[in-house]
């Protein structure tokens, strides 16, 4: 995987994806993406989840019951159209235009013993700036935390480029 991202790369694909690291009981995966946004803008506009995030990644089929709260004790929710919801992840630091981290097992993994955490990074760069996604996993997940980790580096992969195109909309409407 770590071939294919640098192919990705070279070709000028707009996502780097990588899975960092996997066993059967842990895993990593990174992405990164450079946006049109400043720093503290491409943050703020990461946590306008409902706006970007893919209607297959959710429970409920609709990014629209999707928020995150940018604050300590913060979490990516969803809520259920039929009541009840889910904490996808709990957010434990936010430094605006700097850094976003959530803990929480996502996805499939919330049925395991897993305990995982995402750190959302945002630096300058050039007119812009780039975001990096990483996800790290440990925990019990029953011998697959090497499928477990082609599952989200797909799906992270996936999620950011959405919030490449909603964020560089979001530049090209200044």
């Amino acid at each position: 995987m770590k071939y294919l991202a640098a192919i990705a790369l070279a070709l000028g694909s707009p996502v780097a994806a990588e899975v960092v690291h996997a066993d059967a009981h842990d895993f990593e995966v990174s992405q990164s993406v450079a946006v049109k946004l400043p720093a503290a803008d491409a943050l703020m506009a990461f946590t306008r989840v409902s706006d970007w995030w893919i209607a297959d990644h959710t429970y409920s089929g609709n990014p629209a019951n999707l928020t995150l709260e940018p604050k300590p004790n913060g979490c990516l929710c969803e809520r259920f159209p039929g009541g009840g919801g889910i904490e996808h992840l709990h957010v434990t630091y936010f430094e605006p235009g700097k850094y976003l981290i959530l803990t929480g097992a996502m996805g499939p993994l919330l049925h395991e013993a897993v305990n995982g955490v995402l750190i959302v990074s945002v630096k300058g760069e050039g007119e812009g700036s780039r975001l990096t996604m990483d996800y790290r996993t440990s925990g019990f997940s029953n011998g697959s935390g090497d499928k477990f980790a082609a599952m989200a580096d797909k799906m992270f992969a996936d999620t950011i480029d959405h919030y490449r195109v909603y964020a560089n909309g979001v530049a090209g409407r200044r």
